[in-house]
């Protein structure tokens, strides 16, 4: 029997990773615009403010702003502009996070894979591209795509449909609770690599990297 956690007696038939913030480093890049428009209005952007938007969709973020900002009905508004903000820092200074490719690399000679982003296909696009994984993924699904975005189920059962795996064959990589949740609702198993490291984060496996080597070697064990 192999050894580690529960998890890892399982072997699934596809995995579906998240890309903000788990393949791509691009929590960063939305802090630098996120900030830029609190401080704009004069107010203070700290842990408190950032938890109220990490793995939130552009609509959702934005409207949690408008809330912040006491700006109601502005929520539209502030999407556009945060939107054009952190495509133009993504495209210019994102990068993979810490051992994202050779992973995504080494699952993909396994099982097939896929990526279900909570950002619009051309923030998602502009970000893959970024980092080198334009053509890593044979299936991509994003926030605009489906009818509701995480936390809502349905960017992961899309994906795991258009790779004609049942949801809970299928392992789901994520780093936020927004994701989690989504991820869980779909009935997906779940390895999660937390942006926010403070916060309890139950996945059924938690790394703090995807360099995590008894991670790596769990799926060394995948049948090809």
């Amino acid at each position: 029997m192999p050894s580690g956690p529960p998890l890892f007696t399982w072997t699934p038939r596809a995995v579906v990773f998240d890309c903000d913030g788990l393949l791509m480093d691009t929590e960063s890049c939305w802090t630098v615009a996120e900030a830029e428009l609190f401080a704009r209005r004069g107010l203070r952007f700290g842990d408190e403010q950032k938890a109220l938007l990490v793995g939130a969709s552009v609509p959702a973020g934005a409207e949690a702003m408008a809330g912040a900002f006491g700006e109601p009905g502005t929520g539209p508004a502030i999407a556009v502009e945060l939107l054009a903000m952190v495509t133009d820092v993504i495209t210019d200074t994102a990068e993979p996070m810490p051992g994202a490719y050779a992973l995504v690399e080494q699952v993909a000679r396994a099982v097939p894979i896929a990526v279900a982003s909570n950002s619009p296909r051309v923030l998602m696009d502009a970000a893959l591209r970024r980092g080198g994984f334009g053509d890593a993924f044979p299936v991509s699904v994003a926030a605009d795509e489906v009818e509701q975005p995480k936390p809502a189920p349905d960017l992961y059962r899309r994906a795991c449909e258009a790779l004609g795996v049942a949801t809970e064959h299928a392992l789901a990589f994520e780093d936020s609770m927004t994701g989690l949740r989504s991820a869980r609702a779909a009935g997906l198993r779940l390895v999660g690599v937390p942006t926010l490291r403070h916060e309890e984060f139950p996945a059924d496996h938690v790394v703090a990297s995807l360099l995590d080597e008894e991670l790596r070697a769990w799926i060394r064990r995948w049948p090809r």
